[in-house]
Order: structure tokens, then sequence, then C-alpha cells
């Protein structure tokens, strides 16, 4: 459809059309070849190249052909002249006889040769590839800012739950994450050199409890781990929870004391989900890799909820017990002092 609408336009809009999309198509294509190291796109890129070379070819030829029925229609008044004057009949200079034609008598203009323009006009073309290549790595990079690390959405403020509204020690998912993407958050996990490459927070609320109990969420993600921080706000204190830790799937169960309030680690495997793109019915749930997760009580007296924070990463190490310890005594007394202990 798009061939027969484009073989209606007339030629003088359709050569340069095609032309400026070639030159577009084929520079783009080359630079990104280039860049990704990617030969097949540098296949592809040649040939929108030498297509646009064949339109330019095309076009001169036109301009060419113009020109000279132009020059047919319209004599110069010089020609004009000449034409009128009756023919002289002059000796013929023999080749041989060494003697130079007359300086007066105008010799042919010669005309610039076509193939010679196209390849001018495929040079230009490449002379562009150079320049499009060559400036990225000249001039300083716009990609300095994937060196920054992400920071927390700044996202239109949505209503929050109820269960936010009926429980006024709650945090938010944005105030749990600005307290938990700190700038020396990779340096305690041991990775100093790395930045968060993605950041978030959530105001959920606990699952099968008809959203009365909120639970905010933080997440900061880096290249080797990544630390999950949430708040749960219900009145099941961490000793009641931890008998429930005997009918779980936790291990190495540790009892210890957090900033004054009781707290227990834990570990246990994540969860996978495997999206299937050639179709069928949804995604597998599988076993992620193991995480190590801190609770620590929302107060002293342990009288209901609790914080916890887990760590993980996609090579299944996990970092000391020490280091989930030194994030909750940095991470945590920073939290809104309305989210603080009682």
């Amino acid at each position: 459809m798009l061939g027969f609408l484009l073989r209606l336009l007339p030629f003088w809009v359709r050569e340069p059309l095609l032309i400026a999309i070639g030159s577009v198509l084929g520079v783009r294509l080359v630079y990104l070849a280039f860049h990704d190291h990617d030969q097949v796109m540098a296949g592809i890129g040649a040939v929108f190249l030498v297509f646009t070379a064949i339109r330019v070819h095309m076009v001169l030829r036109a301009v060419r052909a113009l020109r000279a029925l132009r020059a047919r229609r319209d004599p110069s008044p010089a020609v004009a002249a000449e034409e009128e004057k009756p023919a002289v009949i002059a000796p013929q200079v023999q080749a041989d006889s060494g003697q130079l034609p007359d300086p007066g008598t105008p010799e042919k203009e010669k005309e610039p040769h076509v193939w010679g323009q196209a390849v001018a006009a495929v040079a230009v073309v490449g002379a562009l590839v150079a320049a499009v290549w060559v400036v990225p790595r000249v001039l300083p990079s716009s990609d300095d800012s994937r060196s920054q690390p992400a920071s927390c959405p700044a996202g239109e403020h949505k209503e929050l739950p109820k269960a936010y509204q009926a429980t006024p020690r709650a945090a938010t998912g944005d105030e749990l994450c600005k307290a938990l993407n700190r700038p020396d958050l990779a340096q305690m996990l041991g990775k100093s050199g790395e930045i968060a490459t993605t950041v978030s927070g959530t105001n959920n609320t606990a699952p099968l409890t008809d959203e009365k109990i909120a639970l905010p969420e933080a997440e900061v993600r880096f290249a080797t781990y990544t630390v999950h921080l949430s708040a749960t706000y219900n009145e099941l204190s961490l000793a009641q929870y931890r008998k429930f830790m005997k009918f779980g799937n936790e291990r190495d169960i540790k009892a210890l004391t957090v900033l004054g309030r009781p707290a227990v680690l834990s570990s246990d495997h994540t969860m996978a989900i495997k999206v299937n793109l050639g179709g069928g019915s949804g995604g597998q749930v599988g076993e992620g890799p193991l995480a190590r997760t801190l609770l620590v009580a929302l107060d002293r007296g342990d009288r209901g909820g609790y914080y916890e924070v887990t760590v993980w990463s996609t090579s299944g190490a996990l970092p000391d017990d020490s280091v989930l310890v030194g994030i909750a005594e940095k991470v945590l007394p920073t939290i809104p002092e309305r989210a603080a202990a009682r």
C-alpha cells in the first residue's frame, strides 16, 4: 500500500523523499552498528546507503536530461546568432601538423560525470556517518547520567488506602524509599563502587486482610545485591511471629536485639516468576535465590507490628548478619517519627 502511494507521487517529490529517508535510516543504522558491534545491522545500513546513492544517481541523470531539453528549446542568443550565419567551410587542420587550435574557438564545456557525482554523494553520506560516530566520543557523553544513582520516584501523590488513614503511625512507601535509598547503602553492603540501578516505593496492604493492614514497601537494587524494606502495621507481636516460624520454611533462625527492640534473623528462598513469552497459560512460579531477613519490632515493648529488612542476590551469595543489623540501625531511625517506636 505504501509503495503504491509512493508511485503516485511526482518524480521530483518522490525521489527527494526516498533520498531523505534512506540517508537518515542508513546513517542511523550504521551508527548503531558501530555502537553495538552488530555486523547484520551494519549490512542493513549499507543497503540503505547504496539505495540512497542509486536514487541520487537517478535524480542527477534527470537533472542533466532536463537541462539538455531546456537548452534545445531555448537556445542562448550567441548560439542563435551562430545558427543564422552562413556556413563557412574551413580547411581541416591535420592532426600531425602540430598546429594548435584557434584560442578564440570556445571548447565545448565538459559536464560533470554523473557517476562521479553519485560517488561524491556517497562520500558525503559517509562523512556524516563518521561524524555521527566520532562526535559522541569526542564531546562529553550524555551517558554520564547513567553513573548517577537512581532516586525514589516522584510520581503523582495518589490517595492512600484506607488502612493508612486508620493507622496514623503508618509510614508510606515513599518515606520508606527515602529512608532506605541512602548514599552509603552500597558501602554498608561491602560494594562501595556500585550505584543503585532501580529504586521503588509502594503503598501496599497486607494480603488476605481486606486492605485493613498497611504494608508499605521500598526496594533498592544494585548490580549484586537487592535490599527490600517493609513495615507491617498489625497486632501480631514478634514473639508470636517466631512461633509461626516453626511451621514455615524459614531456617537459620536467630533471635537478637536491635535498637533495643526484639528482632529475629531468618533465611528463606525468594519467589521466582518465569513469564512464558511463547504463549500458553501465564507464567511459572518457582524458587528464587536465598534471602536473609531481619525482623525488628516497631517498639521496645513488642506490642505488634514489625519492620522487615531483606537482602538477596542473583548469585545466591548473602552478606554477613552484621550487615543487615547495620542497615537496620542506620535506616529505621530515619523513618518519620509517626512510624517510630512508641
